[in-house]
């Protein structure tokens, strides 16, 4: 084909092109330039973020749960963020853009709602969900507990997790991804709706309260699927031409059954889909062989979509063959991180997929949605210009996609190559990433397995000796409530408009107003409430080298919960000491123990955009080498109790089991690193919250820490379920006794039932009493009376086992 003159390239951006354009153009020239006009669009976002690029969801949420908005005006925001995510992606020259990938709280949840799969003790009586019974499901209220909520695969995104049986009844009760189908095509732009597919909403359900155990969820799938059936009708009837299910338990270890399960499901959809395509989109790991095999057989399928970033063994089976005439959605450019894509790498594979897939059949891809990366780097005024070249965030992802695909269909756009491959090279070079006497100390910790001297029995008797502690000793987990005054102070400090002295008297003023409370509570081992602190792990990271940090880099955690999670873009140490003035100033306002309040390693990093030119393990064992000197200087300090929260090592558990093994064998060293020169007397806690701890218990224990809090009651305290299968556990031990993340109050009666249920499995000499998480989001007219019944179930505990 000829060369394409510059005034045909410069118009490849735009959805909106006519004929007319071309008008100085013999028509047989212009029917081939619409042609190639169509190839160069092959691309395709799985998903994109929804808080909006500075929290617009989050603040309108807020709002409205705090009776401060109504509906309307919810939805309003709602409704702007989507017209303006889909023009960006329409601007940007994306040809596949997703719709119903927005969520008020969650996909699940609205898959749930979608479904009517509504637990009865919310009273939904039928009909439209509305938000009264949808936030209830996600956030409780006054009168019933929200549904468990868990991570999302191996992200730190949460997920409402549905509660099924056999007595479900299944029913069309939410319109919502045709409504939002229509939306986007009021706009002029044609979308791919997204639905969760059948198998994983059912793979990533549990068993409702009183179902026998051995009831299977994978039965309920011709339950689910006339719903699923109508949903697709209507979608038709609305225009839609492709369709999308997410199917990312496909990458899991499944078994028979479940993969029976898949190609029934999709053999009953079969005839619903005629006459749209299909696309099955699987993400986060390599798919197994006997997954690929299934999902590339499947009749009306037209497209699989496949994760080539974590998923790169993906690529010898599709190499190996892949089904002439379907599509492959190459995943090639990362939704999980913020590090640029290496363009030229990702054409060279993109071009070998040619050769296997044809040049038609190619629609460049994120390996999963961008709801796990930050909104938009143009937001960030602070990032320096060399480590900003290094990045990109959800809208420059979607250049990097059309960029790709507009170089596979020969239109490759140079100047925007060039910069890519200078930046890459820059960030190979730049003597910022990398520190000499870090890396030779990191080496040398590969010599040990760095555990303490004694067992933990031996510890915990000598701490009981120093602490003097009573039996069900009570605490919390960390945070107290932010209140709106306390980030006025830090925002205030951080702008330079209040000194350094102004800022220590107020955070000393809220230190002691926290310390009282406790104190008046009748609290056994206290926290300072961490007041300095803006988040767990990026008030650590703003002290640590190997560090950067962004403005507006939110990231949705659950609902209205955004983090912003640190850049770590280089080796890591610790300059200084970073908790021991605060936590020695706390610890002198009181006679109680005061824990000392650390982040540990592995959830620093699994809660941080990590740097991709090493082994993750690396980078871990660093911070573990950086957490272990504050460790030590807070036991200088006179500290004798220090927690070290660990609430993302579940986490980042490899989806394979496979791989399991080696994670958990450097993630559990590296918590071990941190403290193995503490003295016996010094008590070190740890911290794990929502997830799934049962498979991983063994690694648990072998932590070595000598007291564990960990979330329970939310997740119909799965936790005990451990023990009950004989499990012997001697460390001292903290299931939580209240769920944190809902406002709702949960009285002394019900704390107490909790702790009897704990002691008919875990020894009274081991059992710690406190909350499931942090207070950070909660507010004190929540906390004080939560707090208050907690404290008066310990000692009612402490009575009965007095008598017995």
């Amino acid at each position: 084909m000829r060369q394409i003159s510059p005034t045909l390239i410069s118009f490849h951006s735009s959805l909106s092109f006519s004929v007319p354009a071309f008008s100085t153009i013999p028509r047989r020239k212009t029917l081939v330039c619409f042609k190639f006009q169509i190839r160069s669009m092959a691309s395709h976002i799985v998903g994109y973020p929804r808080v909006g690029p500075k929290r617009e969801l989050k603040f309108a949420l807020e709002s409205f749960w705090d009776g401060k908005s109504s509906a309307e005006e919810l939805q309003k925001v709602a409704a702007g963020l989507r017209v303006s995510i889909w023009k960006q992606m329409a601007d940007a020259g994306i040809k596949y853009i997703p719709s119903n990938t927005f969520s008020y709280y969650d996909q699940v949840l609205d898959t749930t709602a979608m479904l009517g799969a509504v637990p009865s003790r919310y009273g939904w009586g039928g009909g439209e969900i509305g938000f009264d019974i949808y936030f209830s499901m996600a956030r409780g209220n006054a009168s019933v507990p929200a549904m468990e909520m868990t991570k999302w695969f191996d992200t730190n995104y949460h997920y409402i997790v549905p509660e099924l049986g056999p007595d479900v009844e299944f029913s069309y009760a939410s319109h919502k991804a045709v409504q939002e189908y229509k939306e986007a095509k009021a706009l002029g732009i044609d979308t791919v709706p997204v639905l969760i597919g059948p198998v994983s909403y059912l793979s990533l359900s549990k068993l409702a309260k009183g179902v026998e155990k051995s009831f299977s969820l994978l039965s309920l799938i011709d339950k689910i699927l006339p719903v699923y059936k109508k949903v697709v009708a209507e979608l038709k009837a609305a225009g839609a031409s492709w369709i999308q299910f997410d199917e990312p338990t496909l990458v899991m270890d499944l078994d028979s059954h479940k993969l029976h399960a898949f190609t029934h499901a999709y053999k009953e959809l079969e005839s619903s889909v005629s006459g749209l395509n299909v696309l099955i989109e699987t993400y986060f790991a390599d798919l197994p062989a006997e997954a690929y095999n299934i999902v590339t057989s499947l009749k009306g399928v037209t497209a699989i979509g496949f994760d080539l970033v974590r998923g790169s063994k993906t690529l010898d089976l599709i190499k190996n063959g892949f089904p002439p005439g379907k599509y492959l959605f190459a995943g090639v450019v990362d939704g999980r991180n913020i590090w640029a894509n290496d363009l030229d790498a990702s054409l060279s594979t993109l071009h070998g997929l040619e050769g296997v897939v044809g040049k038609d059949k190619l629609v460049v891809s994120t390996s999963c949605s961008l709801l796990h990366t930050a909104v938009d780097l143009v937001n960030e005024t602070k990032l320096d210009k060399e480590l900003k070249s290094w990045l990109a965030f959800a809208a420059q992802k979607l250049l990097e996609v059309n960029a790709l695909a507009k170089a596979l269909a020969g239109l490759k756009d140079e100047a925007f190559f060039s910069a890519n491959a200078a930046a890459q090279a820059s960030r190979k070079s730049s003597p910022r990433v990398t520190n000499e006497a870090v890396q030779k100390a990191t080496a040398a910790v590969k010599g040990s397995d760095h555990r303490r001297a004694t067992n933990v029995s031996t510890r915990l008797e000598a701490q009981q000796k120093k602490l003097n502690l009573p039996m069900l000793p009570t605490t919390t987990i960390g945070s107290f409530p932010q209140t709106l005054g306390l980030r006025k102070v830090r925002r205030e400090y951080k702008a330079s408009k209040i000194s350094v002295e102004e800022y220590a008297k107020a955070i000393t003023e809220e230190i002691k107003e926290v310390v009282k409370l406790q104190e008046e509570l009748g609290i056994d081992v206290l926290v300072h409430g961490e007041p300095e602190r803006n988040d767990m792990v990026e008030y650590f990271g703003e002290q640590l080298s190997g560090f950067a940090f962004t403005v507006n880099g939110w990231v949705q955690s659950y609902g209205s919960r955004c983090v912003k999670p640190p850049i770590i873009y280089g080796d890591v140490s610790r300059p200084k000491a970073m908790t021991v003035f605060w936590s020695t100033l706390a610890q002198s306002m009181t006679n109680r123990p005061m824990k000392g309040m650390l982040t540990g390693p592995v959830t620093i990093l699994n809660w941080s955009f990590v740097r991709n030119d090493q082994p993750r393990f690396e980078t871990c064992y660093q911070i573990a080498l950086a957490i272990k000197d504050e460790v030590e200087d807070l036991e200088k300090a006179g500290i004798n109790v220090i927690q070290i929260d660990e609430a993302a090592l579940r986490e980042g558990l490899p989806l394979r089991k496979s791989e399991q093994a080696f994670y958990l064998d450097w993630a559990v060293h590296s918590f071990r690193i941190t403290n193995c020169d503490v003295q016996d007397t010094t008590q070190i806690h740890t911290h794990m919250c929502y997830s799934n701890f049962n498979d991983i218990i063994r690694s648990i224990i072998d932590m070595d820490a000598d007291v564990i809090t960990i979330e329970n009651s939310r997740s119909d305290e799965k936790l005990l379920s451990v023990f009950h299968e004989g499990v012997k556990y001697g460390a001292g031990m903290g299931p939580g006794v209240y769920d944190i993340h809902s406002p709702r109050i949960p009285s002394t009666e019900e704390i107490a039932e909790r702790i009897n249920k704990m002691l008919g499995v875990l020894d009274s000499k081991i059992l710690w009493v406190n909350p499931d998480c942090g207070l950070k989001t909660r507010k004190y007219s929540e906390v004080k009376p939560a707090l208050s019944n907690m404290v008066a179930a310990a000692e009612l505990a402490r009575m009965q086992l007095g008598a017995k």
